[in-house]
């Protein structure tokens, strides 16, 4: 029982450290670019972006009913 335990500790002590690992080492990825590089901007919002108007009159209690 007594190698039971011990490795549970080994199990809690391994994922503690690897989840401080991961939190210590993560950071955003680092993009390079080279000196004569274009640069194109991307506008995430269309300027022409279809809009579609429902233009009606809701139902009565009794058409509900009648449906």
């Amino acid at each position: 029982m007594n190698a039971l335990k011990n490795m549970e500790i080994i199990f809690v002590f391994a994922a503690a450290l690897g989840a401080a690992t991961s939190y210590a080492t993560a950071s955003e990825p680092v993009i390079t670019l080279a000196a004569d590089a274009e640069i194109v901007t991307v506008n995430s919002v269309e300027k022409n972006v279809p809009v579609i108007v429902v233009a009606a009159k809701r139902l009565t209690a009794a058409e509900k009913a009648a449906l």
